[in-house]
Formats: C-alpha cells, structure tokens, sequence
C-alpha cells in the first residue's frame, strides 16, 4: 500500500487489525498491488518501514476518524460511498485506502495517474467485474488523480455509479478544480489536514523506539525534535526522512548506545524546511490570496510572509507583480495615488532584472500596498458604473459632448454649446455630462482615508458646481 509517507505498498495488513484478503486465483493486471508482508524489509527507508499497519497506528485527521465519521465507517468496513482524500502531502490518503481495502475485505488495486492510462483503468475495471461474479470486491485507490484527464476520468464512471469498483482517489489539490463534476457527484469529499506538531513529535518518537524502526538506538535532544518538527512541515514522511538521515550521521559518529541526536547534527543533515506550495494547484491560489487580503488588512508581515513563500517555492514573480499592481488600485486606490505607481515600478523591475534581485522591488511595493491607507472606492466606482451600463441605463451622449470634428456635425447640432471649462476662472463651469437617464447619479464615494480625505470633501463641491445646484 503507499502509506501516510505516500510510498507504494498494498494489499492487506497481514496480522494485526485488518486481515489481508484470499489471494486472488484469477491472473493479476500489471497494476495490481502484493500484498504487504508482516515484518518490513529491515533495509528499506525508516518512512517504509515505519507504514501504519493498523487504524491504530494512523496520526491526526481525528475530524474524520471520530466514532460515526464516514471516514472511519468505510475504514471499519460499514461503509460504501466511493471517496476523494484531498490534502498534503504525507497525512495519511493512501495508508486509509489500503485500510479501507483491508477492513471491507475487498481487493486492493493501485493505479497511479502519472503512467496509467485509460486502458489501465478499463482493464482494473473489467479484472473487477469478474471479481463480482464471485462476489469479491474491488477497491480502486488512484494516486495523484487531480492529474487524469477528463477522459481517463469519465472512463471511472460507470464503474463508480455501479459499485463495481469502490473507487479512493488521492489528491494534494482542490478536486473542485481538477476533478469532473458528474465524478465528484458520486463520490465522498474529505479533506485531510497536515498534522500537527505534536502529531509529528508521536511520529518521530514511534520512529525512535519501535524496532521497526530505530530501536531506540538514538536520543534526541529537545531543540533537535523541534527542528526536525519544524522541517517536516506537517509532512510524515518529511519528518521520518530527515530523522533518518540525521540518525545515521549520529549513529556513524560514535559507538556508544544510545547515541545522541543533537541540534548540529540535524542542521547539518537537513538544511531546509519544506515549502508547502504548488504553483499549479490550489496552494498557488490560496496562498496568493492571503498575500493579498494581508495586504488589504494592513498586516505588513503576514503579506511579507506569504511572498517570500512564493518567492523560495518559484513561483513567477510578474504573476505577483501583477497582483500588486491590480490590488493598487482595487483597494487602496485615491487614498493613496503613489501606490499604483510603485506596483508599476515593480512590475517593470521585475521585467527589467529579473529574480532574485527584483525580489527586493517586490518586497518594496508589498511594503508600501500593506502600510498604505486603503479605500475601495475606485473598484465599487466601477462596478456601480457597469453594473447600470449591464442593466441598459447607457442613453444617448447630450449632443453638446459629441464629436464635431467632422463636416455637417453642425447641421446635426453636435458639439453645439459645449462649454470650454478652462474659459472659467475656477476651471470648473456647469453642464451636463451624463445621459438624461444617468443625471444626478453618484458613483464615486470617497473614502476618509488618507488622500481620499481631501477628496470627501472636493467631489461634493465639484458635484454642486457641475450640475448647477
């Protein structure tokens, strides 16, 4: 099965919790899965070794293992509904479709999105259908299935309407993006969370003592667990990898038992922290969002926060230029004018430059937008705006604001008795601008926030004087 770690290995459990189903006497397609046997191969990564064999031995995602949750009731094997497991990396989506495989007695088959293609899926289909004439199931576990085309997907789905397969479908991105409606209809969605940190400090310290494991062979000193809880991110399989590796260098360094695993020798193993970001999946849109209502809510470090993940995960810098430069004007727009042009400066930088020194322009303009005064009145001047022109009030343009640069426009009465505002001392005169239908309409409503002060004042007054009141 692959396991909370997201290494592949399946079939039952062998002995323990969920016994492992009769073989299966039919020949098996290239992507059925063996069996996992009882006692792990000693020489196999401390993540492999380290799978939960048992419901038991499952951490976190308690929101959907509580006693009558329709996680844990497909787990106990009580229920039937084909299920999406959408989360991080390393918390547990495949070891639960193999427990769910093992606990309902059903056969286990593994696919992966990344080299199966739609005969792959007809054919686990179809092994499956032969399957139900001896009254043995199938559950389907479909790893990265964000990644399957619509095709590959439609292909799923009158084997999923019909239960010939129960499919368990793994994914790190938000299936209401990736996934086909009809498939996302039939199927459970549930969300897995990264796991806590203690859940992480419960993972390594199994890891530690368990003879599956490091048997207890090492100690880990308080500030080198807190490192290596804070380089796995909430990742499982992080945490099992970087305590592996810093092990080992411990372990080669003495021969005294236990040896000590302290701070040095886990910085030294391990130099960075996982960056949990995906610059095609729902990450790329989460986290941009929250740089963005950072900004708009004035908290300059969470917004620097959020760009320097994006920043150490690669994402392009003109997508965040151009982000800083819409939400220049979308939310601080008049109550401070300079903000637009320092996103546009930015934005040049960045074409100009280049990363990484054009990161610096861009924590610049993060600055400036997140201390700035903000005021939303030029997106809801705007929408106002359209939202008449969207319902038909767009009458005719008075004929004095027509164009008459033309001849015969005279003759029409275009352009006849338009006032030159700047013939009038206060370069403002009265006159109408608007159609008939749109007369005495205020779109623009100025904030009291920076800039915007002055002008809460000054719009009311041109107001007066241009319509003549």
């Amino acid at each position: 099965m692959t396991d909370f770690f997201g290494d592949t290995d399946a079939g039952g459990d062998g002995a323990g919790l969920f016994e492992a189903p009769a073989a299966e006497p039919a020949p098996e397609p290239l992507t059925s899965v063996p069996a996992r046997t009882s006692t792990p191969n000693p020489g196999a990564p401390l993540a492999v070794r380290m799978r939960p064999a048992t419901l038991a031995e499952v951490v976190g995602q308690q929101h959907l293992l509580a006693p009558g949750a329709p996680l844990r009731r497909l787990v106990e094997g009580s229920g039937a509904s084909s299920v999406l497991l959408y989360g991080p990396p390393g918390t547990g989506k495949t070891t639960l479709a193999s427990l769910i495989s093992g606990a309902t007695g059903r056969r286990f088959e593994a696919l992966s999105a990344l080299s199966a293609g739609v005969k792959e899926v007809r054919g686990v289909i179809e092994l499956a259908r032969r399957r139900l004439l001896h009254g043995e199931q199938t559950v389907l576990f479909i790893d990265e299935v964000h990644r399957f085309s619509k095709t590959q997907q439609d292909a799923l789905l009158a084997a999923v309407e019909n239960r010939i397969v129960l499919l368990v479908g793994a994914t790190t991105e938000n299936p209401s993006f990736s996934v086909v409606s009809p498939l996302l209809s039939r199927s459970l969605v549930l969300q897995l969370q990264s796991l806590t940190s203690d859940d992480i400090g419960v993972v390594i310290e199994r890891a530690r003592t368990d003879e599956r494991g490091l048997g207890g062979s090492v100690e880990i000193a308080d500030d080198a667990l807190e490192h290596l809880v804070r380089l796995a991110a909430g990742d499982a399989r992080r945490a099992l990898t970087a305590l592996e590796a810093a092990a080992g260098a411990a372990l080669d360094g003495t021969a005294a038992r236990p040896a000590l695993l302290d701070l040095e020798t886990v910085e030294s193993s391990v130099d960075k922290a996982a960056v949990r970001y995906d610059r095609d999946g729902d990450q790329h849109y989460d986290v941009i969002s929250a740089f963005i209502k950072s900004i708009r809510g004035s908290d300059v470090d969470a917004a620097l926060h959020y760009l320097a993940r994006m920043i150490v995960a690669g994402e392009d810098p003109r997508f965040i230029a151009r982000r800083l430069v819409v939400h220049a004007s979308e939310d601080i727009g008049m109550a401070d004018p300079t903000a637009l042009q320092t996103a546009t400066a930015a934005a040049q930088a960045v074409q100009l430059i280049g990363m990484p020194e054009a990161r610096l322009a861009l924590a610049q303009a993060t600055i400036h937008l997140a201390t700035a005064p903000k005021s939303g009145a030029v997106i809801a001047a705007l929408g106002a705006a359209m939202a008449d022109v969207n319902q038909g009030r767009d009458g005719l343009v008075p004929p004095h604001l027509r164009d008459g640069h033309y001849a015969g426009a005279e003759k029409l009465g275009n352009a006849v008795g338009y006032k030159y505002p700047h013939n009038n001392p206060d370069g403002v005169l009265a006159q109408q601008y608007p159609p008939d239908e749109l007369v005495g309409v205020d779109y623009y409503v100025p904030t009291g926030h920076g800039a915007e002060r002055e002008l809460a004042q000054r719009v009311p007054k041109l107001r007066r004087i241009v319509r003549g009141r």
